[in-house]
């Protein structure tokens, strides 16, 4: 049995941007900014991803335009190294 292979979850991330024209994921899931997740602007001002993520905690952020932004939906937070905060997500 190959114990390498790790089951994942698919977590869909969701932001609100109104006048943006871009908005990347980045976290500890992309090697931050060396492979963002483009996000999908639907209906409005709704931007989405949806990523497969391994069980454990992952730290995240967004780059909307161009600009590190936090994402106002998510509760749970640490510092980070550069004197703002990651957003954390849980996957079961």
């Amino acid at each position: 049995m190959n114990t390498s292979m790790k089951p994942t979850k698919r977590q869909t991330f969701h932001y609100s941007a109104h006048d943006a024209s871009s908005v990347l994921l980045v976290g500890d899931f992309t090697d931050w900014q060396q492979h963002p997740i483009p996000m999908q602007r639907r209906q409005g001002d709704l931007w989405t991803a949806t990523v497969e993520l391994s069980p454990g905690e992952h730290h995240y952020r967004l780059i909307v335009d161009g600009e590190w932004q936090d994402d106002p939906e998510c509760r749970m937070r640490v510092q980070n190294p550069f004197g703002s905060q990651d957003m954390v997500t849980e996957v079961a």
